[in-house]
């Protein structure tokens, strides 16, 4: 479905629901998905469409004001019809987003639909934030949201119960603003509960269920499909073979092919349309394999790649970047050609090798290559210029979590806990979510 302008597509009454699935090209159209439920505990299927938002280009307009008023609502912003009122509020920064849906129900069901943000992403002024999840000192799980243009850290709802002192769980990302948690394991035992965050309406929402059980597992994303596979789950067979994937579109898991053999993955990325996986196998003996979504197929994996593949690492603009060291001051680069890494570049401000600056993440952000510590400091890295040296352009490697934070209470005592605990807290997943 064509983008349509929203002058020429007006159409009132009709609510905006909050969307399972982003339609890219398509803003005038919301999929149809879960409702929000609170504290994300009840699977409640939804059934409504929503073509449009209650949106009126001629709402401050009318032959017979006295006749208009009771039928007719108010306008977007005074003075202006309310496509020009949207092409305003889609440029606040987001930061604001949440003070706008207080001013007034209209607004609150603008910024609560697929419209607006659709919109945003489709001119290109969505922004991408960075999320954490960190497990503290306490053994809890807490997560917090970075804002790279202002460099301050935004407080988000809190997990829902499941996950709040869950282990080994999984976390991706899904139409690029839908963070799931999926799996992992609690005092019961393990799980195939499925949790997601908007980063649109700032709520958690119900998913299917996985079809295992399984805890400390390998997941990936690819063409907007979540994979998961391997892990453990208690019984008889303790490590697993089985694989399966989750399609946002037709809103369900399918099993695909098994793994050669059963494994506990500790690292995985997708690289030239695969997805690598590396652990441990049932008899404790590291091995690789490499899964092909085209042909459904597994393969052991044996070379240069997998041989000096280190945790984390990332695919960005065709190339495999990983870290070098333990702080991640570090890169280095997979060289297809020779099958072997090749150091790539060094901000030559190294930091330690504490377990309070272990570089924990890689993530891209904004088109740069983005390293998160355990500290939550965080540095941008610009390698689009492999020629350039960070020497004579310190640009290419910033860091830029702590400016700004004096704006923030919030980040001042995130900060104080992340430097007092840092040898007893850590992140355990980080992804960016553009709104």
């Amino acid at each position: 479905m064509e983008a349509r302008e929203t002058s020429s597509t007006v159409q009132k009454g009709i609510r905006i629901q909050a969307p399972l699935v982003d339609s890219v090209s398509c803003y005038c159209r919301v999929d149809s998905g879960l409702k929000t439920v609170a504290g994300a505990t009840k699977f409640v299927p939804g059934s409504k469409l929503c073509l449009q938002p209650d949106i009126n280009p001629r709402a401050h307009k009318g032959k017979n004001p006295r006749k208009e008023r009771t039928r007719v609502q108010p306008p977007l912003l005074p003075g202006l019809p309310d496509d020009l009122a949207i092409a305003c509020l889609i440029r606040v920064p987001r930061v604001e987003h949440r003070k706008l849906r207080l001013v007034c129900k209209r607004w609150y069901r603008l910024l609560a639909g697929n419209f607006f943000y659709s919109l945003r992403k489709s001119l290109g002024i969505a922004e991408e934030w960075v999320y954490v999840i960190k497990r503290d000192r306490d053994g809890r799980i807490s997560w917090h949201a970075f804002d790279p243009t202002y460099q301050l850290w935004q407080p988000l709802p809190p997990v829902p119960g499941e996950y709040s002192e869950a282990l080994g769980f999984g976390c991706a990302v899904l139409s690029g603003c839908h963070l799931y948690l999926f799996g992992g394991k609690d005092p019961r035992g393990s799980m195939r509960k499925v949790i997601f965050y908007s980063a649109r309406t700032n709520k958690w929402h119900r998913a299917p269920d996985m079809l295992r059980k399984r805890h400390f597992f390998g997941s990936c994303v690819i063409n907007n499909c979540l994979y998961v596979a391997g892990g453990e789950c208690e019984g008889i067979q303790r490590t697993l073979r089985s694989a399966e994937v989750y399609d946002p579109n037709r809103n369900r898991w399918s099993f695909v092919a098994d793994m050669s053999t059963a494994m506990v993955p500790f690292i995985g990325v997708v690289y030239n349309g695969r997805w690598f996986l590396k652990g441990l196998g049932s008899h404790r003996q590291v091995m690789s394999e490499a899964y092909t979504p085209e042909t459904n197929n597994w393969s052991v994996v044996n070379d240069g790649m997998v041989g000096g593949w280190r945790n984390p690492s990332i695919s960005l603009n065709g190339q495999l970047y990983a870290l070098d060291c333990r702080d991640g001051c570090k890169l280095r680069v997979y060289d297809g050609a020779t099958d072997s890494w090749n150091k790539f570049m060094d901000s030559k401000l190294h930091l330690g090798s504490s377990r309070a600056v272990e570089a924990a993440a890689l993530v891209p952000l904004n088109g740069k290559l983005c390293i998160i510590r355990n500290n939550m400091s965080i540095s941008l890295v610009d390698v689009s210029c492999p020629d350039k040296h960070v020497e004579s352009n310190p640009q290419l490697w910033e860091t830029i979590s702590g400016k700004g934070h004096f704006r923030n209470i919030f980040s001042n005592i995130w900060s104080s806990i992340a430097g007092r605990s840092g040898l007893k807290s850590h992140i355990l997943h980080c992804q960016v979510l553009q709104a």
